[in-house]
């Protein structure tokens, strides 16, 4: 998949809009209406602020902010938009995610951010020292919607939103 997906989180409504006027890209929702606004765009008049859901874009990169690293729960709602400009990933407080880590003397990514995993197919390979390699599956079927690189350790961590 080509670019960078974006990223857009939950804010007060302060810091999405002053008055009629959208102060960063984002999106207001109320009720089952979504209001798509880019910096300095006028507030709907059909929008009642007070009610709504405000949701600021952010830099997709920090995505592993926005979720518990050890419960794998997610702290906010969210939305990630593909490259693709159609397809999003609707993320709830509260939705746990798959955290799988990828760790070994050589990683390769098979699965992309918004690809589908089933469970039992491979998501990743790791190839150890002795030149063994390694195929990772997930637990359960789900979405990928972030691969976290960790420089520390170099490693990977695959976030999967799993299906019902």
């Amino acid at each position: 998949m080509e670019g960078m997906p974006r990223l857009y989180v939950e804010v007060e409504k302060g810091r999405c809009s002053a008055g009629k006027k959208a102060r960063e890209d984002c999106i207001i929702i109320q009720e089952n209406v979504e209001v798509w606004l880019k910096k300095g765009d006028e507030v709907p008049e059909f929008i009642e602020q007070d009610g709504a859901e405000f949701l600021v874009k952010e830099v997709y990169d920090r995505f592993y902010q926005y979720v518990d690293g050890s419960t794998g729960k997610m702290l906010t709602d969210a939305i990630i938009v593909l490259p693709d400009g159609r397809t999003r990933i609707y993320l709830k407080k509260g939705d746990e995610l798959l955290l799988l880590p990828v760790e070994g003397y050589t990683k390769t990514i098979i699965a992309n951010v918004g690809n589908r995993v089933r469970r039992g197919d491979v998501f990743a390979a790791v190839t150890t020292k002795k030149g063994e390699v390694h195929y990772l599956k997930p637990p359960k079927t789900g979405t990928v919607v972030f691969i976290d690189e960790i420089t520390q350790r170099p490693h990977y961590v695959y976030y999967i939103l799993p299906e019902e």
